[in-house]
């Protein structure tokens, strides 16, 4: 079993499936590890944390080449250089090595001591997350040298750190090198550093205060509160452009792992991808995909790359469909814990989704009334086109920010409110009746 990498800050439990492998596939990467991983040793016990979170989604892992970039710049709608990738044009597109990659990226080099003393030893009380690839820990450096601070004191960081026996971690956290290195946009989460020294291996982030958009939409807690309408039409635009940017000619990567869990949030709100142990670079040379074994987390994978593993930048945009979806209805892709019918999510939705009436069944109740019914329609629509079985009635991740920025852009009416208010009252009337008619007699309840 190939060990998985963390999603950093989505309190998830992870459970990783090696698919389409071969004990000598395995045996190999267990060579090229021991070589790259001298004087491996037990799990350190000070990994040991409390485990965070309680989504129990399955991740398929394989194996990620590692490709160099080309030399350009990404320039925002008003001018201003907010995006680039950085590496030289005359590189081949072939796997690059470990040195190489270190070298090329523009990113500091922590000491494990420097590390220890910015977490407080790695403390459990420091963890932010933990799965498959390690802990992250909440850690402090001063912004200007870099160098360990005491807690409250210089810039928040978050400390991914590698577990030692986790082979397929280590292929996933160079690739995080590879790309992060490289890639600078706003809606990407900000990698400051890595640790390499001896066995540890660790990755060191900008601290996202809000954690992710799958404890705002899942958990349930005083800390994280429901998210408004306005706010996941805002964090879905952020989520849009981050993706358009890596689909752009500038970067031309497939993310391969967008997921709620892997959306992060800043102080304000702002969403950033990260994690990208699976990126992969989109096909060259004409090709119309790349080939890989399968790899990503069951619900968000599209369903022509689990067939086929034939990867494309639309397989993302299904994806992008699916976290969509989560953000409408406030229910996970898949959950066994809702009521036989709807447990995957995508299945149940689908005969509501275009409909103006029946859109209503579809959206989460704790944002009743702060949307209309136009924009829920248009959001709703746009997920649809998304989801599209067949890849080509997708759209491009720049018509998916066109209509999110429409979106934003339009001003909702009281009275479209209202009739979204009147009409979800309307349903209420109707389940109730349904209920009355279709099951048993329940004890009567309190009018509130």
């Amino acid at each position: 079993m190939r060990l998985g990498a963390l999603n950093y800050n989505h309190n998830e439990a992870i459970t990783n499936v090696a698919q389409n492998g071969s004990i000598n596939a395995a045996l190999s990467a267990e060579v090229i590890l021991s070589r790259a991983l001298p004087g491996r040793r037990k799990q350190d016990q000070s990994l040991v944390g409390p485990l965070m979170g309680s989504c129990f989604s399955v991740r398929i892992k394989a194996e990620s080449p590692i490709h160099a970039g080309l030399n350009s710049k990404h320039v925002s709608r008003d001018g201003q250089d907010t995006s680039s990738r950085i590496s030289s044009p005359s590189m081949p597109l072939t796997p690059r090595g470990e040195g190489e990659i270190l070298e090329s990226s523009n990113l500091k080099s922590f000491g494990f001591n420097e590390l220890k003393v910015a977490t407080r030893n790695f403390r459990p009380d420091s963890v932010l997350g933990e799965g498959g690839f390690g802990c992250v820990f909440k850690g402090w450096i001063d912004e200007h040298t870099f160098k360990a601070a005491r807690p409250g004191i210089g810039m928040v960081i978050a400390v991914k750190r590698l577990k030692q026996e986790a082979l397929q971690g280590h292929k996933e956290w160079l690739t995080e090198i590879n790309y992060l290195g490289q890639l600078y946009h706003p809606n990407l989460v900000k990698l400051i550093g890595y640790c390499l020294e001896d066995e540890h291996r660790m990755l060191v982030y900008e601290f996202m205060p809000k954690g992710s958009l799958e404890n705002h939409l899942f958990r349930r807690s005083s800390y994280f509160q429901p998210l408004s309408w306005s706010l996941r039409m805002k964090v879905a635009l952020g989520a849009a452009k981050g993706l358009a940017y890596l689909h752009s000619p500038e970067a031309k990567v497939i993310y391969r792992d967008f997921k709620s869990s892997n959306i992060l949030l800043d102080s304000n709100y702002n969403a950033k991808l990260s994690d990208f142990g699976l990126a992969k670079d989109g096909p060259t040379d004409g090709k119309s995909h790349v080939s890989t074994r399968v790899m990503g987390t069951y619900g968000y994978a599209a369903p022509e790359y689990m067939a086929t593993g034939h990867l494309t930048a639309k397989s993302d945009i299904y994806s992008f469909g699916v976290v969509l979806l989560e953000m409408l209805s406030g229910r996970r892709v898949i959950d066994k814990n809702r009521p036989p019918g709807e447990e995957k999510l995508i299945e149940w939705a689908k005969r509501y989704l275009t409909s103006k009436r029946k859109i209503l069944y579809v959206m989460d109740a704790r944002i009743e009334g702060q949307y209309s019914l136009a924009g829920a329609l248009k959001a709703a629509t746009l997920a649809v086109k998304c989801l599209s079985i067949e890849p080509k009635y997708r759209p491009n991740m720049d018509e998916v920010v066109k209509t999110l920025e429409q979106l934003q852009d339009s001003k909702d009416t009281g009275s479209t409110k209202s009739e979204v208010l009147r009409m979800n009252q309307r349903i209420r009337a109707d389940e109730s009746s349904n209920d009355k008619a279709a099951s048993y007699p329940r004890p009567s309840a309190s009018t509130i």
